[in-house]
């Protein structure tokens, strides 16, 4: 199966876990986006939802859809979050924001009971740290809180280079006008470890790493799809 048709299935497999009348968190991502599609159709047939979409493409494609959308603060508590993620580890550890999206997609998982997490094989690893860990930070004090950011990396035993996010021919800025610092580390010995130190740095808004959000993980693979945890 090509990559596209592995994200289709994932996105079904997860669209069918909707049941009606749930408040839904809607990821983001072209994973996240697979689910998106599938469950508008099931919308479209009858399906009665509401979803809190976790970045302004995301929204875009629900009202295509026709999805009935909300907000957090019209709708604090959700029943299930379903979103993608650019590494996931046997713990269900994920790493994300490689679009962008990881505060408010860490907001809507921290709001949902359940979140589930749809990917593609490539995606599954053994130690998190291979993809660069998306760092959210303010614009204001930008080298002060990068300077902090490097130390907190070395006090938690990683190492490896900070990049600025660039898009284009300027500074990447996410939906809440914050620039995203990427943490080329290798490997994450001790995930928990590092986000602990990073949370202590002034200017650091959020980070990448999902620690005991996900209950379970749909993982489509060459020989179909993969269940991890409570799904």
């Amino acid at each position: 199966m090509s990559a596209e048709a592995l994200k289709r299935a994932a996105g079904e497999r997860a669209a069918a876990l909707v049941e009606d009348g749930m408040r839904l968190g809607l990821g983001s991502g072209s994973t996240a986006a697979a689910f998106v599609a599938a469950l508008g159709q099931r919308v479209r047939g009858g399906l009665r939802v509401v979803g809190v979409p976790t970045s302004e493409r995301t929204r875009v494609q629900a009202e295509r859809e026709g999805i009935p959308l909300t907000t957090l603060d019209e709708c604090p508590e959700l029943d299930l979050a379903v979103d993608g993620a650019d590494e996931i580890d046997g713990d269900l550890r994920l790493i994300k924001g490689g679009g962008g999206a990881l505060l408010r997609e860490k907001i809507v998982a921290a709001a949902s009971r359940r979140m589930i997490v749809i990917a593609d094989a490539s995606k599954r690893v053994e130690r998190l740290g291979r993809f660069p860990l998306p760092i959210e930070v303010v614009p204001f004090g930008l080298g002060a809180t990068r300077r902090a950011v490097a130390a907190a990396l070395q006090r938690a035993g990683c190492s490896g280079e900070l990049h600025l996010r660039q898009a284009a021919d300027a500074v990447f800025e996410t939906d809440g006008g914050h620039y995203i610092l990427d943490a080329h580390l290798g490997q994450i010995a001790e995930p928990e470890r590092l986000a602990d130190a990073l949370k202590s740095v002034p200017g650091v808004v959020e980070h990448g790493l999902f620690l005991g959000l996900a209950s379970g993980a749909i993982i489509a693979g060459e020989s179909g799809l993969m269940e991890i945890g409570q799904v």
